[in-house]
Order: structure tokens, then sequence, then C-alpha cells
């Protein structure tokens, strides 16, 4: 589902036109549809280099896809890493992501003893209003902040990040990435990438804005002037940060957003009702379908606020924004945090962003148009096309030849200049 707003104002530039990229978060399932979309658009748009956009910004998982193609690891590499399995560069084992906190849990358990004996205490002398409410209060704070450890997490993005001639330091990077994270005692937006947060390592700041309560413990991390904050999940504040890209006086800006509430429609025909996922009646499936429905809604109805804002408060850009179908029972009904589904979800996001691409192409090609980029007519008519039919075999490289890749590829982009229309 592609929302396109045409900017009413469009800037007049003597250059190349400036493009950006926001991706949201969406846990494993809507990280692997995000790489499903980003490759589809990186094999249909002519002129459109994802490793070379003007600014980046991501959000919890989408977070790592942003910091990888500001890097430039294009989106081929990237489906070799987490789809495919067969990348000479970065090997990527499902169950890093899944480890149980075993550290967290401990913590926990050492203070036991000592909370049971001051509850005790307190309910014999009567120091608490009600103590059942009481009891269960204190109670609560022995439940880990986080099910799963994302310290592996971090040093996995970093040894990433550190090899082949990418860094993990977002001030060396040839252009702005900005990863989002919330702090958690004051709600307050964390911009790391940004002036005061741009010291800390690309690795971490991701780790931190992947970092779901619940889920993954918060990431502490020193602001400036020394204070400890607790990072959590950038979506909690919002879902896709668009206006961080809006705001780097961009002309065009490319969103992902892999969440949207499920709504099936009308299930009466035949087909929909022998589909393994036919049920209609979401409260059916207990309460993770309830939590991953109600988690839909907030955050996609976030997001169209800010969409149905933004061409009123940026005229002059233009806005594509890509989502999955609300019908897509597969992508509902799959895991959230499922990585055994990977290759067919992105298989379904590669094949959705196609579709838009296809059906949308006679109001989407003039607005690419203004800014150097054509649609591939023998890429997006190609119905049955496959994520992986098209990835070019993996290239054996060293440290050393990495770099010098990235340095002539640079050079012979730099005498391929304008991209402009």
């Amino acid at each position: 589902m592609l929302s396109l707003h045409t900017a009413q104002k469009p800037k007049f530039r003597t250059g190349a036109s400036r493009i950006g990229l926001a991706i949201a978060g969406g846990g494993p399932v809507g990280a692997m549809y995000e790489l499903g979309a980003l490759r589809a658009l990186d094999e249909a748009c002519e002129g459109l280099d994802l490793t070379r956009l003007d600014c980046y910004v991501g959000v919890s998982s989408g977070a790592f896809f942003a910091a990888g193609l500001a890097n430039r690891m294009d989106t081929a590499e990237l489906c070799r890493i987490f789809i495919t399995g067969d990348s000479e560069d970065v090997h990527f084992q499902p169950e890093t992501f899944l480890r149980p906190a075993l550290g967290e849990y401990l913590e926990r358990a050492v203070s036991i003893p000592r909370m049971a004996a001051r509850l005790t205490r307190d309910l014999w002398l009567g120091r608490t209003d009600s103590r059942w409410s009481d009891l269960l209060n204190r109670l609560g704070s022995l439940v880990p902040t986080g099910l799963f450890d994302n310290r592996e997490v971090e040093r996995f993005l970093q040894d990433v990040f550190t090899r082949n001639g990418r860094s993990n330091d977002f001030r060396q990077l040839e252009r702005p990435l900005y990863v989002i994270g919330v702090d958690l005692d004051s709600g307050e937006a964390i911009r790391f990438g940004d002036a005061g947060w741009d010291n800390v390592p690309i690795s971490r700041a991701v780790q931190a804005s992947a970092a779901l309560p619940g889920l993954y413990p918060p990431v502490s991390l020193p602001d400036k002037s020394g204070r400890t904050r607790h990072i959590v999940d950038g979506a909690l504040r919002r879902t896709m940060h668009a206006s961080v890209v809006l705001e780097r006086d961009v002309d065009l800006l490319l969103g992902i957003n892999p969440l949207v509430p499920f709504n099936p429609g009308d299930d009466s025909n035949d087909e929909a009702q022998q589909h393994r996922y036919s049920d209609r009646r979401i409260a059916d499936g207990g309460l993770p379908g309830v939590l991953s429905q109600t988690l839909r809604t907030m955050l996609q109805s976030r997001m169209q606020v800010g969409l149905a804002r933004y061409p009123q408060q940026y005229p002059h850009i233009d806005q594509a924004v890509f989502e999955p179908n609300a019908a897509d029972r597969e992508l509902f009904y799959t895991n959230v945090f499922s990585f055994s589904a990977r290759r067919r979800i992105s298989q379904l996001a590669y094949r959705n962003t196609l579709t838009d691409l296809r059906q949308r192409q006679a109001a989407l090609a003039p607005v690419l148009a203004r800014h150097g980029i054509t649609l591939r007519e023998e890429v997006i008519a190609d119905r049955p096309r496959s994520i992986l039919a098209h990835l070019p075999p993996a290239p054996r490289m060293t440290d050393t030849t990495a770099r010098l890749s990235r340095a002539l590829d640079e050079i012979e982009h730099r005498l391929q200049r304008p991209r402009m229309v």
C-alpha cells in the first residue's frame, strides 16, 4: 500500500535532488518486510542509489537497515546476510537476538530475600494502606525489564560496522544518519547522530533504539552532562520519525512502515474460507493477537496523523511511504518475533512493493522523474518475480579490497553526476 503526497510547491534546485529515507520498526518480521521492500525499490528504480541518499533515519529494527545503507551496504548484501545466509562478509545467527537475559533474571532473584523481609516487616507493623495492592506492587519490581539479552545484538552490530571499510562512528559517515530512541524516565526522544549524541557508537544506538520494553532491557548511556539515561525503543514516541528527514531540506522522502492493523475485509468467498488464516475474530487467537493488533493500530494511526500534516508543513517535498496491505493474513499471523519465516515475509514485501509501483505508476512516475528516477518496466511488469532470483553472486573481499572497491566506486559516482532532471 503506497501513500503518495505530491509536493504542492516543488523546490527548484540547480543541483541534484536531495532524497531521504525513513524506516520504522516492527520486530524481526517487520525487519524482513522492510528488507523486501528496500530490495524491490533498489531493483525497480533506475537512478535511485539507496546507499547514497542524503539523509537516513531508522527506528528500532529499521535502524539497522538505515545504518547499513548509510555504511554503503547495498540491499543485495543485506539479503545475503539475512535471507539466504550465504554472505562472505557477515554471518547472521537468529539466536543472537533471542538469548535469555540471564543476568537480569539473576539480579532480580538476588533481591527476593531482602524484599521479602522488608515487606513482612511493613505488613506486620501495618505500614501499608492495602496489603494485597502493596504486595502486588512490590512483586512487580521482581519482574525483569526484558526477556532477552540485547548485549549480543550490540556485539554483532559492532563487528559488522567495524570491518571492510565501514564505520561504527556517526561522525565518520559520508551522509547523515539518525537513530531514534526514547528516554524511559522522561519520554524524551533521543536523536543519535545529532549533536551531543553523535559520540555514541552506531551499534549502541541501534541496540538502544530496538530495546522494546518487556522484550529487551533499557540501554544505559551517559548524556553530554554525564547523567545516565535509560533508552528504549524509539517507536514509543513516534512511528517513523519522518520529520527528522523532512527537516533536512530534502526534495523527496521515501518511507517504509511494516506494521499496519489487520483488516481481512469480506471473508465470505470460498477461497478466503479455505485459507489457513481465515478467522476474522482476532480475539479468538488470544492475548498475542489482541496485543499485536493494538500495537499495529496505535503505530499506524500516529503515522497517518503525521503524514496528513506533513504536506502542509513541508509543501515543497514529495513523499512516498510504502506499507503492507491491511488484508495480508500471512504477515499478521506470523509470529512478530519469528526469524524462521524471513524468506517468506521478505518475498511478500518484495511483491507488494513492485505491485504498488506498477499500479500507481501513472501518478508516481512524474514525481520520481523530478528527482532523476525512472521505473524499470521489465522489473515492475515481472509479476512472478522472486527476490532471490536476481541476487548477484556474493563477492569475495578482504578488508583491503573492500576499502579499495569503495574508493573506486566513489570516484566513479562523482564522475557520473548529476542525478537531477
